[in-house]
């Protein structure tokens, strides 16, 4: 009955996170031949769902929750455990713990928790008035306080604060951007250029270099600045990047700074058939120079869940994972998408278009070295650009 099971030892295997990451390397087992027990556990209540409508058209209201449900779930013959936390791993008896009381045993496990979002340090995340947006219903909530006329704060210029400013400002919100960094930062200088240009040109109050010392009221109508300035505040959005979800694994004996450390295949240091994929995997990527790293994307997501799934049933047989980082984001009517580490560029070359006509690629280069690829609005440039990032990116 079960063939592969039997070949590789595996006749159970627990899939930790039922977002993309885990469900591709569900998708994957079941691909390679893998036919004996599989077990799916997701702290949330919902089937896998696709992420990055929730900041665009579901918040907008244009898409409804069903829509961005996964394709194919139902085909892959598991055992769903939603709504079901984990809390505690424990490799010697090699069983998951969860928030239910229950422990589920297996011979192969996937961690693919994700990440949870940053808290701002002076503020109550509980405090009424202030939303995240990292699931479905969070989503859902923010959307209903969407009006227009609304006056939204968002704290934090990365692509998630560029994304729900985007789409405040569509619903006819007066937005504001607090943020101690500035735009998409992390993309580069040629980036935060054009999107700073953007939120200006959409009317979005900028507060950069700043950060929130308080929230005034309850629910709250104003946030205190560290220069003493206040902004008038119906909504407050807390959009300052996320950490890793680890904290289930703490006393597991598995090394977790700063996420996970995996080896180049995503097999988890120290623990025998363990394997991570998706934000949480910090891994040496033969892409890069070698040294432990981790992205925090959709894209990536999906193909270490792939990779991880390959190596739980193949071991050192499977390839490295050597990916060219990937990312992109639509926002302001324009869509920009990089690829590489535009972040460690010394220099930007436009080779397409111009920032004025709201069109244009660019390539980076680190010392003479090509290290990125950089587009808004123009997608086969970019796909051009992409081909020629095919070497190590950073020398080992």
């Amino acid at each position: 009955m079960y063939t592969v099971s039997i070949a590789t030892g595996l006749e159970t295997i627990v899939v930790v996170g039922a977002s993309l990451a885990g469900y591709r390397a569900a998708e994957a087992l079941r691909a390679e031949g893998f036919d004996g027990w599989l077990v799916i556990i997701g702290e949330e209540p919902h089937l896998p769902y696709d992420r990055p409508p929730l900041s665009k058209d579901l918040l907008a209201g244009k898409l409804e929750p069903s829509r961005v449900q996964l394709r194919g779930v139902q085909d892959l013959e598991a055992e769903w455990m939603l709504g079901e936390a984990a809390t505690a791993l424990d490799l010697h008896a090699r069983c998951v713990c969860t928030a239910a009381g229950n422990e589920i045993s297996f011979d192969g496990l996937v961690i693919a928790t994700g990440s949870r979002p940053r808290r701002l340090a002076a503020v109550d995340p509980a405090h009424p008035g202030i939303h995240e947006l990292r699931t479905l219903d969070d989503a859902l909530a923010l959307s209903e306080e969407l009006q227009p006329g609304r006056r939204v704060a968002i704290v934090g210029a990365g692509f998630i604060g560029m994304e729900v400013a985007s789409t405040a400002v569509d619903l006819g919100a007066h937005v504001t951007m607090v943020s101690l960094l500035e735009p998409i930062e992390v993309a580069g200088a040629l980036a935060t250029e054009e999107a700073t240009r953007r939120l200006e040109a959409n009317g979005v109050e900028l507060h950069i270099g700043r950060t929130v010392k308080r929230v005034q009221g309850n629910p709250a109508h104003a946030l205190m600045l560290d220069d003493g300035s206040h902004v008038d505040v119906e909504v407050i959005v807390s959009a300052v990047g996320v950490t890793p979800a680890t904290e289930w694994l703490v006393g597991s004996g598995l090394e977790l700074d700063n996420g996970i450390l995996c080896d180049e295949r995503l097999a988890v240091v120290g623990a025998e058939r363990v394997v991570a994929a998706g934000d949480v995997a910090r891994w040496p990527n033969p892409r890069c120079g070698g040294a432990p790293m981790r992205i925090e994307h959709w894209t990536n997501a999906g193909e270490q869940g792939r990779a991880a799934a390959r190596t739980l049933l193949h071991g050192a047989a499977a390839e490295p994972f050597a990916s060219v980082p990937f990312f992109w984001s639509q926002h302001f009517e324009a869509r920009m998408q990089s690829a590489g580490l535009p972040e460690v560029a010394d220099r930007f070359e436009i080779v397409e278009g111009s920032p004025d006509e709201g069109k244009f690629a660019a390539a980076g280069y680190r010392e003479g070295r090509l290290v990125a690829a950089l587009s808004w609005n123009a997608p086969r440039a970019l796909v051009a650009l992409r081909a020629k990032l095919s070497e190590p990116l950073i020398p080992s």
